[in-house]
């Protein structure tokens, strides 16, 4: 169910959910901690084969969620690891206060992942703001919603068509154009970008769309360049 993606690093693709009538493929990522246990992110629908699998590499002690609508799978995550920590990108805590939290994510890493994992918030939007991580020894940009690459195969018909409008289909995917114009303020998000630029990534994992195992600086400023 795990696939290694990079050295302590893993991905596991989970099941198609609707999203306002559009089909999005799902995909989460787990890390080995240089301090022991796992670290996971956006997780998807879990299965007993997932949970084996998990469980083979070590113990999940925090689970994130990138933004507040990568929530759908958390609660039974948390009831089969109850010890593992839950943290809340900006605003999810407040949707859905009875998913149980542990803390909220800010712009810089938790200490507990710090060693392993930087981190920084895409401010600004009044729609919904988004956490993207930095594995360090793999040099892996983790980005949930922010960088769509939808693969052009699947995106048919006329929901297809606007997929492609809105820029989300192929290598040269980037963010719903509807999300854009919601950030009011650009300042935020322009230095958050920044950020992750001077990251200089050499990888890009992403919850939807195709990844990229190479070039990720690259690929990471074209997308985003509308910021």
């Amino acid at each position: 169910m795990l696939t290694e993606f990079a050295p302590s690093l893993y991905v596991a693709d989970g099941p198609t959910v609707p999203f306002y009538g559009f089909p999005y493929p799902t995909r989460m990522a787990v890390i080995q901690l240089s301090g022991g246990g796992l670290w996971i992110w956006s997780p998807v629908a879990l299965t007993d084969d997932l949970a084996r699998s998990v469980e083979a590499l070590g113990t999940p002690r925090y689970i994130v969620s990138p933004n507040k609508i990568h929530h759908l799978f958390l609660t039974g995550w948390a009831e089969h690891w109850p010890k593992a920590r839950l943290y809340a990108p900006p605003g999810l805590a407040e949707r859905k206060p009875e998913i149980p939290f542990y803390a909220d994510l800010e712009d810089e890493p938790d200490p507990a992942w710090a060693e392993d994992i930087d981190q920084v918030i895409f401010r600004g939007s009044l729609f919904m703001e988004e956490a993207v991580f930095f594995h360090r020894s793999s040099r892996t940009a983790i980005v949930g919603d922010l960088i769509q690459r939808h693969d052009p195969e699947t995106a048919a018909g006329w929901k297809g068509a606007l997929m492609k409008l809105d820029d989300l289909v192929g290598e040269h995917g980037s963010t719903p154009r509807e999300w854009r114009a919601s950030f009011l303020k650009r300042g935020p998000a322009r230095a958050a970008r920044q950020k992750v630029l001077d990251w200089q990534p050499e990888r890009l994992l992403i919850a939807h769309g195709a990844c990229a195992e190479s070039g990720a600086t690259a690929v990471i400023r074209d997308a985003l360049d509308w910021i």
